[in-house]
């Protein structure tokens, strides 16, 4: 786990300098050593360079950039298959002299070329400087667990872990994208693969970029989608034959991220995603396994149910109560690690939490992604049923009926902005061809509405619903809601928080729950074993009550919360008051100050409101002057 960046610059900037003040930037991510090397060639400067967190081969054979041959590399993330991949190598006639994954990945890449990432099952950003070829290839893993950001202007092509490295370039063009603006005032995060900044993007997940030195090109090929899988035939197999498979992939991929030369442990919520990492790791095991949880003083506390799990499956339990004001103190600096504009409050108890783990381990095992493989939402049943509701109206009446509501939705509604916009929502699905409902309403339950945006923002956009999935290309409706949550929300709100969350302390975090065998496997099982109407994740739960008595288990889910808007309304008011006045909207120039000051006067009075606008607001004004000002 580290940070790597770098760039190709046909141009005459100061390139060591530059490069090495890339690597300090983000140095949190890897403060165990760091590698910078320049390749001068005939028509431009190749830079590459690495801050290193050591996880595998502690030693200096670990150091990065990695040269053999005519390749060089830079690497973030972990391949927990290298050794069988290295035994392979090996019968091919391929010798090593470290112990790292790094080296299997040279070697694996010059064996079997682009297609080496078939091979790998892992989490990984990486980039490979092919001189022969004259060529730069940069690999993204399937799910979009370790992140990866490239830029292209005026002869600078450059690439890195977090955007905060391009900053330290000089000729880097920091100019806000207002479709990005608009884009994360919508979902609360910047989706894939758009970035705040223009001319820079996210690199999509199970995706190559490659560029090409001499014709100054960049491609951009996938390799792996998700898609692919839920559009094959579904398994015919039984219930009892599905949950023993997923259950050995489980253990496979439990055990597999369990491979590092530190000590690792695992992020126990006692919910039933982490409490069925945590069990499965401890009944393989003689020795206690490492678990962590985060007790708080207000707001949901899920850390008493922790605790009552690690007792019963036995592990080496930390529980640590977090207060107030050390939560608090997180929000200022927000900003920093998540160098785009980013409003997922729960951001805040994962930092906290990764504090916690990291005084002991530097591995964190964390079981995100069950609701979105295995059909946990609540919401998912609403969906369902509205969706069955609209497909019973006939096709002739769909007009009529859009139109009527529209005009009610327009009416005076006192402080009811919620209900206006699924008012209007109703009008507008009203309107898609049925195929098209599921995921196009779906889509809207997680947005900020057209009608908001279009007077909080001072420019009016147009905005296009990415990923809105058909539904014949589905066997049932709420596969493609899971299929858009996890191309959406996981990717690009979930997997960022935790990067960004562990990496701040220099903690690797692992997500056994997204490895590929055990998505690919999951979605091509009947949706009644996943979800059957009544059961939410019925199979991942069904395997947890092998290890952990059903009574222990069932209560409502309540996940992460702290209480943010009180805090916001007491004593972190005058806060709020600086960011949010007028001469600090006035600054960022993107919203209309009168907007702003009314959703602030409502939210302070106590009016029934979005208070989730006020946070979006709020990041968005700490981002700008963290990085713009």
């Amino acid at each position: 786990m580290c940070g790597i960046t770098g760039f190709i610059d046909f141009n005459s900037s100061p390139a060591i300098y530059s490069l090495k003040k890339m690597v300090a930037a983000m140095k949190h991510r890897g403060p165990n050593d760091n590698g910078d090397e320049i390749y001068t060639e005939k028509n431009c400067v190749v830079g590459f360079g690495q801050a290193r967190l050591s996880i595998i081969d502690l030693s200096i054979l670990g150091h990065q950039p990695m040269t053999y041959r005519q390749f060089s590399i830079v690497f973030n993330g972990e391949i927990y298959n290298y050794k069988e991949i290295s035994f392979e190598l090996r019968k091919l006639g391929h010798t090593f002299i470290s112990g790292s994954d790094t080296e299997v990945i040279l070697h694996a890449y010059e064996q079997w070329g682009e297609d080496c990432v078939h091979q790998f099952i892992g989490m990984f950003a990486f980039a490979i400087y092919d001189k022969q070829k004259g060529r730069i290839l940069i690999f993204r893993d399937r799910s979009g667990v370790k992140p990866l950001f490239y830029y292209w202007k005026d002869g600078l092509f450059m690439f890195s872990s977090e955007l905060k490295a391009f900053h330290e370039h000089p000729a880097f063009h920091k100019e806000v994208s207002a479709e990005s603006v608009s884009l994360y005032f919508q979902y609360g995060f910047v989706p894939s693969p758009f970035s705040i900044f223009k001319y820079c993007h996210k690199l999509e997940p199970g995706s190559i970029l490659t560029f090409d030195v001499e014709k100054k090109s960049t491609n951009i090929q996938k390799y792996w989608d998700i898609l692919d899988y839920y559009k094959m035939p579904q398994y015919k197999i039984s219930y009892k034959e599905a949950i023993d498979k997923v259950e050995e992939l489980l253990i496979s991929a439990c055990n597999y991220r369990m491979v590092s030369d530190v000590p690792v442990g695992v992020f126990l919520s006692g919910g039933y995603d982490s409490t069925a990492v945590s069990a499965i790791l401890q009944k393989e095991r003689t020795d206690k396994i490492r678990t962590f949880t985060i007790g708080f003083e207000e707001g949901n506390n899920e850390a008493p149910f922790a605790k009552a799990i690690s007792k019963y499956i036995g592990t080496d339990h930390t529980e640590y109560y977090c207060t107030t004001k050390e939560a608090k103190e997180i929000i200022p600096e927000l900003s920093f690690y998540f160098d785009e504009p980013f409003s997922d409050s729960s951001a805040i108890p994962t930092i906290l939490v990764s504090k916690a783990a990291r005084k002991d381990v530097t591995v964190a095992l964390s079981a995100d992604a069950g609701d979105e493989i295995f059909g946990g939402y609540r919401s998912y049943l609403s969906l369902q049923k509205n969706i069955n509701l609209l497909n019973k109206i006939p096709g002739q009446f769909n007009k009529l009926l859009s139109t009527t509501i529209s005009s009610i939705s327009k009416f005076p509604i006192g402080n009811y902005p919620l209900l206006k916009h699924e008012l209007a929502t109703l009008s507008e699905v009203l309107k898609i061809k049925k195929d098209l409902r599921i995921s196009y309403l779906f889509d809207k339950m997680k947005s900020y509405s057209n009608s908001g945006m279009n007077k909080l923002l001072n420019e009016k956009y147009e905005y296009s619903y990415r990923n809105i999935l058909s539904r014949d290309l589905f066997h049932d409706d709420i596969s493609v809601a899971m299929a858009m949550d996890y191309k959406n929300y996981l990717q690009d709100d979930i997997l960022t928080k935790v990067d960004r969350a562990t990496m701040s302390v220099s903690l690797e975090g692992r997500e056994p729950l997204l490895d590929h065998r055990l998505v690919e496997f999951a979605a091509r099982l009947p949706i009644e074993y996943k979800y059957d109407g009544k059961t939410p994740k019925k199979i991942l739960k069904d395997i947890v009550y092998k290890y952990i008595p059903k009574e222990m288990m069932d209560r409502p889910k309540s996940g992460f919360s702290l209480p943010i808007n009180s805090w916001l309304k007491g004593d972190l008011k005058p806060f709020v008051e600086e960011m949010l006045s007028e001469s600090m909207i006035r600054h960022t120039g993107f919203m209309n100050i009168q907007e702003v000051d009314r959703i602030k006067n409502q939210f302070s009075s106590g009016a029934n409101c979005d208070q989730s606008v006020i946070w979006r607001i709020l990041q968005f004004q700490m981002w700008y002057k963290r990085w713009m000002s």
